[in-house]
């Protein structure tokens, strides 16, 4: 089987690859036991440092706390950055200059500052020129550093996205006397949703990573800087790490699956023509049909 990209491998570039594949596996198993050897050499294996995550107290005191933190600055960033970054994607393809140049220095003057630097200069603003209590500085932080860069980059995405569709969609739209506001929200965005979609899921999660710039700088108490409370208090450095890093990479994972689920279902239903019809359905139908045929010729 070919296609457009690619021919099929043949047979042998299916031994080449199979031998790729297992060089890999033994290289990584080989990795895997040195980092194993290395831990056990230092003690870091030891059943008394890993101890206290069996434990509610370690959950309960410290990481679900921090992971409710990590969640809410992410949920929140989330919420204000997507429909902000798909405001500025459209606006920068305005017909209209006074809107278009505006939105485009925005997106390229956020999208070129590093998010911890915005997350410094929000708290810094927050502590001097507003009222936020001390307490909430941190979370409001860190939830606009991740929206004023997250919602430029979402920007650029939202724009690629609509760009990559066929022109014919925009031209047809005009032909049949639709207004652009029209167009763009009937007919390109609701196809370059599925086109955007991966590029949308990846930049979620780097928002979700991010929170942990939040707990390094400015104290905020998200997974990671409970991480460095709970390693304190039980000498369990490394494999507390090793311990939120699982957790992080499970709340990836879920993210990212439920994203292709979600981008699969919206492909079978462009694809999808009408409802699917069983072979009762079928059955009765052409008993109509014929019913319909022999009232027909009775008439002529």
């Amino acid at each position: 089987m070919t296609s457009v990209l690619y021919d099929a491998p043949g047979p042998k570039a299916r031994r080449r690859n199979l031998v790729f594949s297992v060089v890999f596996v033994a290289l990584l198993a080989l990795l895997l036991w040195w980092v194993w050897q290395v831990l056990d050499d230092k003690g870091q294996l030891e059943w008394s440092l890993w101890k206290p995550f069996t434990t509610a107290d370690a959950w309960t005191t410290y990481l679900l706390p921090g992971l409710a933190d990590t969640l809410k600055a992410a949920a929140l960033a989330m919420v204000i950055a997507l429909p902000l970054g798909a405001v500025l994607g459209i606006a920068r393809m305005s017909d209209h200059r006074w809107v278009r140049v505006p939105a485009g220095a925005v997106v390229e003057f956020f999208r070129a500052i590093p998010v911890l630097l915005l997350m410094l200069f929000a708290n810094e603003f927050f502590a001097r020129s507003t009222g936020v209590a001390s307490a909430d500085r941190p979370l409001y932080a860190v939830v606009t550093g991740l929206v004023l860069y997250n919602a430029s980059v979402l920007a650029e995405v939202v724009r690629a996205g609509i760009l990559a569709l066929p022109r014919g969609q925009s031209e047809a739209a005009q032909a049949i006397g639709l207004r652009k506001s029209q167009t763009m929200r009937s007919i390109l965005l609701p196809q370059a949703v599925t086109v955007m979609l991966p590029a949308i899921v990846s930049q979620l999660v780097v928002i979700v990573k991010d929170t942990a710039l939040g707990g390094v700088m400015l104290g905020f108490t998200e997974l990671l800087n409970s991480r460095g409370t709970l390693a304190a208090n039980y000498a369990n450095v490394i494999p507390s790490f090793i311990v939120v890093a699982v957790i992080f990479i499970v709340l990836n994972f879920i993210l990212t699956s439920f994203a292709s689920w979600l981008e699969a279902r919206l492909r079978r239903s462009k694809r999808s023509t009408g409802a699917v019809l069983g072979t009762d359905d079928v059955d009765d139908l052409n008993a109509a049909e014929i019913g319909g045929t022999r009232a027909t010729g009775a008439d002529q």
